[in-house]
């Protein structure tokens, strides 16, 4: 999880507003100012804060028309909003309230509270965050989960068949993992496959690279932007790193040890395959590594 302090917008007309809050602020957060709505919106876009603490009175658009904006905008839409606000009649409050602000704050204000309810809405933040984290991640190899592997294959997808690049796929398979568990126990077994994630996930370097549990002892690799060669290449690396593990297995047809067939396939989206079919030929070629004698890499180069 990330561990850099928590960013606050502040936006204010008022400059000795913005610099009481900053004062108030900066010690504990990030803190990014903004004198005008306009500003609000083009700082909020660029730097995604986690709260705002927005001043409802400003000349040039007010803050409920801020909030409308932030609310429309995707990598805006869920960031928490403050009202301040010298407005303090309860239907003010209320109207800030159902337009989706997390809390409201009238002025002026007092440094106290207003310190204890940025910690409260940034400590929802966090918790929200960690069980977003949490709903991606496998449990057991603490890679990404099956679900998560969906969202961003299909994101992936779409922005290849955008852009005209290569979209590389494999699937890795535990040789003989039904084995292992037998002889060694299932213990044994969820240590294996952690050391293989871990091996897996070492390996996908790439800023958008993605290693994902799909389901029992395989493993789906992502690889954006990859040709066939350099994705068969990360695959050979992979395979080696787990058969350099040297974890026993008595039990195994391929080696005394652990190893890992993979089954790869690269397309350019734009070309006219689908992703169901990009995963299917990976699937495909995962069989005939196993097939051909396991803890080997069998790669389609194109469509």
């Amino acid at each position: 999880m990330n561990t850099e302090p928590q960013k606050v917008l502040i936006a204010d007309d008022d400059a000795i507003n913005r610099d009481v809050l900053c004062e108030l602020l900066q010690p504990e957060y990030t803190v990014l100012l903004a004198k005008n709505g306009a500003q609000a919106l083009e700082r909020a876009a660029r730097h995604v804060p986690d709260l705002v603490l927005l001043d409802v009175m400003m000349p040039d658009m007010s803050g409920y028309e801020v909030l409308r904006h932030l609310r429309a905008a995707p990598a805006t839409e869920h960031v928490s909003v403050i009202f301040i606000s010298g407005l303090d009649r309860p239907e003010d409050e209320a109207a800030g309230l159902k337009m989706g602000a997390s809390d409201y704050i009238a002025k002026p204000f007092n440094a106290t509270v207003v310190l204890a309810r940025v910690a409260l809405h940034l400590q929802l933040v966090r918790q929200r965050r960690m069980l977003e984290h949490l709903a991606n991640v496998d449990g057991l190899t603490e890679l990404a989960n099956r679900r998560r592997f969906d969202e961003v294959y299909a994101l992936e997808w779409q922005r290849a068949r955008r852009t005209g690049e290569p979209l590389s796929l494999a699937l890795l398979d535990v040789d003989c993992f039904k084995q292992f568990n037998d002889l060694y126990g299932h213990p044994a077994g969820d240590r294996a496959l952690r050391a293989v994630a871990r091996a897996a996930s070492s390996h996908m370097r790439r800023p958008a690279d993605l290693a994902a549990r799909y389901g029992g002892e395989e493993l789906v690799l992502l690889m954006p932007g990859t040709d066939a060669g350099q994705a068969r290449h990360v695959a050979n690396t992979i395979r080696e790193a787990v058969a350099l593990l040297a974890i026993a297995h008595a039990g195994s047809r391929a080696a005394p040890y652990v190893t890992a067939s993979i089954g790869g396939a690269t397309c350019e989206p734009a070309g006219g395959e689908s992703a169901c079919a990009l995963f299917e030929a990976a699937d495909t070629h995962l069989y005939k590594a196993k097939q051909a004698g396991r803890d080997r890499v069998v790669w389609r180069d194109r469509a």
